[in-house]
């Protein structure tokens, strides 16, 4: 692999850390800004709101420019997101550095995803990309047990202060080992949006909708259902957590590997795997033993699909990556926000803790339906996104089966 998807891999972290590394340190950014625990989470709901509007508007609108600069640029403005951050004097200004840093999130993964793939041959698209994202996975191994670790010793600002430097040296690698890449702009932003004409565009963004909600729908409240079904203790649910992140470390790279092998093969199984697991997970949420098994299990299962989920967009976008690229990313974060909003609804129905996994189950089983009935005009599709001129039968078979 070309050592430039390293510093890809490096951002990539530094993103995942500014996500998930807050998490733990909320009841210290509340003490000390004197707000309520309410609106010290609004810290995390408004950074996935604005990594959503920041996929689709921000990448339109870089979307001509040459995608080397674009990443330099939108390391740049992750920097300074962080900067504010560990300075902000008020929660006001915190928000504000949470919101910069938050806008360039799915612009760098879209743009990046891009420029990863096109860094290796065909038979390895899945790979490079699941090495970028790797760096987003790894950090959901450590960022909540690190982040919160750095920031009760030495406050919860040298967290941010941490970012900012992971920041500049993401920045570096960039700069000097991503080589130079040809302007995005060769189609303009028109061309771009005329993607989503194409069934399949809309077939891969629901499937990543159903996929990360499915996840998420259960993972959002599993602190309760380790604590009140599974009957751990609280003080151990960071680390239990740092099971699923393993999980997602292992299930961003074996997915990567299975996608370049068989595209739509690999997302029915992993569908189809996942709704198994959430809906045994549920049925066993009580026994400690299951559970753990259960955790690792859906993080691994349910992050396997992502490069999988990000190759096969851009397979039916061709001529225009990078825009359907971004869309798929808000996808990622509209299924969070879909899977925990519908979780929460199950919780205050009255059904229990162990119904979000229910949920995730059920988002899963008609993520398994989508992909299962838009593979069937998979080929067609491919030959269309490439402008009408049939791809090499070699081609299909590796990238669409």
């Amino acid at each position: 692999m070309p050592i430039g998807l390293i510093a890809l891999a490096l951002g990539g972290f530094g993103i995942g850390l500014t996500e998930f590394g807050i998490v733990g340190l909320l009841p210290e950014v509340a003490g000390d800004f004197h707000v309520s625990g309410t609106l010290a989470g609004y810290l995390v709901s408004v950074y996935a709101l604005s990594v959503a509007v920041g996929a689709l508007g921000l990448t339109a609108a870089i979307t001509r420019f040459d995608r080397k600069k674009i990443l330099v640029g939108l390391m740049t403005l992750f920097i300074a997101g962080n900067l504010i951050s560990a300075i902000a004097p008020n929660y006001e200004l915190l928000m504000v550095g949470r919101v910069v840093a938050a806008l360039c999130h799915g612009a760098f993964f879209s743009v990046g995803a891009v420029v990863a793939s096109d860094m290796v041959a065909e038979d390895k698209k899945g790979g490079a990309i699941a090495l970028m994202f790797g760096g987003l996975t790894a950090a959901n191994v450590l960022g909540v047990p690190l982040g919160t670790f750095l920031g009760q010793q030495l406050g919860w600002r040298s967290t941010f202060w941490a970012i900012t430097i992971i920041g500049v040296v993401a920045l570096i690698g960039i700069q000097v080992l991503v080589p130079q890449t040809s302007a995005a702009g060769r189609t303009d932003l028109r061309a771009e949006l005329a993607v989503f004409r194409r069934g399949q565009v809309w077939v891969s963004i629901a499937l990543s909708i159903l996929a990360f909600g499915g996840v998420i729908g259960g993972y959002t409240y599993i602190a309760f259902t380790l604590t009140d079904v599974s009957g751990f203790a609280a003080s151990t649910v960071p680390w239990l957590l740092v099971l699923f992140g393993a999980g997602t470390f292992i299930g961003n790279f074996v997915g990567g590997k299975a996608a370049d092998k068989s595209l739509n093969t690999t997302l029915i199984s992993i569908m189809a795997a996942l709704t198994v697991i959430m809906g045994v997970f549920a049925l066993t949420a009580e026994n400690k033993i299951a559970t753990l098994v259960a955790l690792l299990l859906m993080g691994t299962i349910g992050l396997a699909s992502a490069p999988g989920l990000q190759v096969r967009t851009m397979k039916y976008a061709s001529d225009a990556p990078t825009m359907a690229s971004g869309a798929n990313i808000a996808a990622f974060n509209v299924g969070n926000a879909l899977g925990a909003w519908l979780g929460g609804l199950a919780l205050a129905a009255g059904y229990g803790y162990a119904s979000p996994l229910w949920v995730g189950a059920g988002l899963a089983l008609a993520g398994l339906v989508v992909v299962a009935g838009g593979s069937f005009g998979g080929r067609t599709a491919v030959s269309k996104a490439s402008g009408g001129v049939a791809p090499r039968p070699e081609a299909v078979e590796a990238g669409v089966q």
